[in-house]
């Protein structure tokens, strides 16, 4: 069993004893310590609160303790049901309220689940908020409500539509050019709540929808992390239906990955890359991705007259560096899309209509779009780490190794070598360095990542090892 207590938020395994898995105990403590800070911060005797979940199987056990929890607390909950996470976050704004909680392990197997923290403003949690929350739990100093001052629980299930009718609303988006299209796509969606928004979205759109588990029953077809390795299914269901393109989202609906007309990846690095370059076609500012994103970012916003920011890795810092720079769109490599006309939280919804928009407006094949962008490969490694060993020792003597080359060490140290670069940083949840390497192949990629290792084994003074 598995609990990881984090200032983003609390995920583990369901079951298992309190503090080793995501027990009830453990639910209604955190969900308790975040609603108490909530209340405090909104000065309100009857605040209110958004909770939404995805499908996963131990979602309903889930919601009747966080709103049993929240009521207690003498909150109004406003209860969405089945949503998605961008749902949610633009609910949380929508309603006014002072708080929101999404029941989602994200892109995590069916046995784990978790409670995702927002602000009112539908924002996850700043860091500072997510400590205090840690520190509350963890003291047991809880206070709830007396009888009569208990709250209530409104269910409200329109807000999916709401969030599709804003998307349709924007005029990035046209809805007449896509429609005139008659594209045909598949959509995989991990039979969770992606199976409900995504088709409504779709046919809104006047696009015909091949369903490939869309049933929200949260049993998971395959690994529902939106990578290459587990999307075989739907590159194959793409080619044998003649779709234009294929669409994968996970759990909550917060990734996506687009699948070409030909049964290829156009990789989930490039959703970003794609989607920026139709907003920067037509708003003014920069784009922001964190420092692990690929560099086609870059070679994109230059084609606009503009230039990619780069944040710390995690969404609050990609939108707080957004907010910095009014960037009009930003995002993460993971295909994470956030536009921030719509709200600030990462949105595979209306990720699909730029996507859409742009591939209707070129009157191109999605290979082609793939094709007009530069190629790029992310090789992905880690080193564990040696108990007791300093991190930020470790960090700064490859900084000094490589001082003479371009370098950001905003979050770990991101070093540039011409074209090609290598992101070093602590794993916030494992006791490990992720090493990440860019460059023109995945070869190149992974024989630099493998050169930056063994210079950082010969620092940390452990043996090379072959």
């Amino acid at each position: 069993m598995t609990l990881i207590r984090s200032i983003s938020g609390i995920r583990g395994t369901i079951g298992g004893a309190p503090g080793e898995g995501l027990s009830p105990l453990d639910v209604v403590r955190y969900t308790a310590a975040f609603g108490q800070l909530m209340k405090a911060a909104s000065g309100k005797a009857r605040p209110k609160a958004v909770i939404g979940r995805d499908a996963r199987p131990s979602g309903p056990m889930v919601a009747d303790l966080v709103r049993g929890t929240l009521v207690g607390l003498g909150f109004e909950v406003v209860d969405l049901g089945l949503a998605t996470t961008p749902t949610v976050e633009m609910a949380v704004a929508g309603e006014r309220a002072d708080a929101g909680i999404i029941l989602t392990a994200s892109h995590n197997p069916k046995q784990w689940n978790a409670l995702k923290l927002l602000n009112a403003k539908g924002e996850f949690i700043s860091a500072a908020t997510g400590a205090e929350v840690l520190r509350l739990a963890e003291s047991h100093a809880l206070n709830f409500a007396p009888v009569d001052e208990l709250g209530s629980v409104r269910e409200d299930h329109g807000w999916t539509g709401r969030h599709i009718a804003a998307i349709l609303a924007l005029d990035l988006v046209d809805a007449k050019a896509i429609a005139a299209s008659k594209f045909r796509v598949v959509l995989d969606a991990v039979n969770s709540v992606g199976g409900l928004a995504v088709p409504q979205l779709l046919e809104a759109l006047g696009v015909e929808v091949v369903k490939l588990h869309c049933e929200p029953n949260g049993q998971f077809p395959h690994n529902p992390e939106p990578l290459p390795e587990h999307l075989q299914d739907l590159c194959g269901a793409v080619v044998e239906h003649q779709a234009h393109a294929g669409i994968a989202v996970d759990p909550d609906v917060d990734r996506l990955a687009f699948v070409c007309e030909d049964g290829t990846l156009f990789g989930e690095e490039y959703t970003l890359v794609a989607c920026a370059d139709h907003v920067l076609a037509h708003r003014p500012g920069d784009t922001v991705s964190n420092l692990s994103s690929t560099r086609a970012l870059d070679d994109v916003a230059q084609r606009h007259g503009r230039k990619r920011h780069a944040s710390a890795v995690g969404e609050v810092n990609v939108v707080e560096l957004m907010k910095q720079v009014a960037a009009p769109i930003g995002g993460e490599g993971n295909g994470g899309v956030i536009l921030s006309e719509l709200h600030y939280g990462r949105d595979a919804l209306v990720g699909i209509a730029l996507f859409l928009t742009l591939l209707a407006n070129k009157g191109i094949t999605t290979s082609a779009l793939r094709k007009s962008y530069p190629d790029y490969f992310i090789s992905k490694n880690k080193i564990e780490l040696e108990p007791g060993m300093d991190m930020q020792a470790l960090v700064d003597a490859m900084q000094e190794r490589h001082r003479d080359r371009p370098h950001n060490n905003v979050d770990g140290l991101r070093i540039e070598f011409g074209k090609e670069w290598v992101h070093l940083r602590k794993s916030n949840t494992e006791p490990i360095v992720r090493i990440y390497a860019e460059s023109g192949s995945m070869e190149k990629a992974d024989a630099l990542a493998r050169g930056i290792m063994v210079q950082m084994r010969e620092l940390a003074g452990i043996a090379s090892k072959a």
